[in-house]
């Protein structure tokens, strides 16, 4: 018996014939469903999910948000974690809601190949030095401004050596899983998502001098603002964060543990790249056999 935590996003029209999909194959397939508190109440069906500990597997339905979400759930626990993707892109997903019978069924014979992701630990700390923010991320860190249209300054360094003051909209810290996220919108380099490294990437930055960092994963990069009056913000994964004022310092390297993500066999990384991303030209030309 597998005990199956789901978690979904309810703002997906399709999400409630998915939750009744799902509760037909469980038995079939030994599966023991453990909802989220959100979903428990509508579920009609399964237990309630109050700790990570209470499951061997997550089930995520909705986009990447939700499979974002699911990974802090679980708090650093090797859980493999099976996207289902009831969006439009779903980057991190492993197949749409039609296809989870299947996925389902290959996932409970364990035909699935676990990845092992990198996460960065993230820690504000004030000007004195004192500790009073701190995360884990699976895609990216992000310092940025907030509604005022103007360049901030913003002061790199690892492992204690400056880097560069960036003038820019901001910076992100990403992983390479979040490579393909923010950082590629801000003009970062695709990363394959199995390695270990830390990526440095300006918002809009203001000097062609400027340019993405690929550091080590054993670096330490900290981040100060300087001379910017108004108050920034910092961002983990799009979804939670907090203030950054003047003279308080941010702090990312690898973080303890890491997030596995369940994927099939013949889903390669590149082929989601030219399939969702329409990498190296069109999906159609490049997916057509050649005679």
């Amino acid at each position: 018996m597998i005990r199956l935590g789901v978690v979904g996003h309810s703002g997906y029209a399709e999400l409630p014939g998915v939750m009744q999909t799902l509760g037909e194959l469980a038995r079939g397939l030994e599966l023991r469903l453990y909802f989220e508190p959100e979903l428990h109440a509508t579920a009609g069906h399964g237990e309630l999910l109050e700790h990570p500990t209470q499951i061997d597997a997550l089930l995520t339905l909705g986009g990447d948000g939700t499979l974002l979400r699911g990974a802090r759930l679980l708090d650093l626990r090797p859980v493999p974690i099976l996207g289902v993707n009831l969006g439009r892109l779903g980057f991190l997903t492993c197949c749409p809601a039609d296809e989870l019978p299947m996925a389902l069924m290959r996932f409970a014979r364990g035909d699935y190949t676990p990845e092992s992701r990198m996460v960065i630990d993230a820690r504000v700390t004030d000007a004195g030095g004192k500790e009073r923010c701190r995360w884990f991320a699976l895609n990216d860190v992000v310092l940025h401004k907030g509604g005022f249209a103007r360049v901030v300054s913003v002061r790199v360094a690892a492992n204690g050596e400056p880097i560069a003051v960036y003038g820019a909209d901001g910076v992100v810290l990403s992983t390479p899983t979040g490579s393909t996220a923010y950082s590629l919108s801000a003009g970062g380099p695709v990363v394959f998502p199995t390695l270990d490294t830390i990526l440095v990437t300006p918002i809009s930055a203001h000097t062609l001098a400027i340019r993405p960092v690929i550091l080590p994963a054993s670096a330490v990069v900290t981040l100060q603002a300087e001379d910017n009056p108004e108050e920034l913000l910092v961002t983990i994964d799009g979804q939670v964060g907090t203030s950054f004022t003047l003279g308080e310092t941010l702090t990312v390297r690898k973080g303890e543990g890491a997030v596995i993500i369940a994927r099939f066999p013949g889903a390669s990384f590149f082929s989601t790249l030219r399939r969702k991303l329409a990498w190296g030209g069109l999906p159609e030309r490049d997916e057509t056999p050649r005679p």
